[in-house]
């Protein structure tokens, strides 16, 4: 098995880092993206605990009547 060379750059490398060079706005646009999907406050975090203990329990069939 033949390892690739120390100074290959995958196409999608390149790409990224180009794009990147070019439009330098788009790091923090991600950022501003991973706050509002991924990163939550701990007053956020408490309030979705506390849903979540308060879910009422659903049947695994919901369309069943006997359960």
């Amino acid at each position: 098995m033949m390892l690739p060379s120390r100074h290959y750059e995958s196409e999608h490398t390149r790409f990224i880092r180009e794009l990147l060079q070019e439009r330098p706005e788009l790091v923090e646009k991600q950022r501003e993206a991973r706050a509002i999907w991924w990163d939550k406050r701990p007053r956020e975090l408490a309030e979705e605990r506390t849903m979540d203990q308060s879910r009422v329990p659903q049947s695994p069939y919901v369309y069943d009547s006997d359960s």
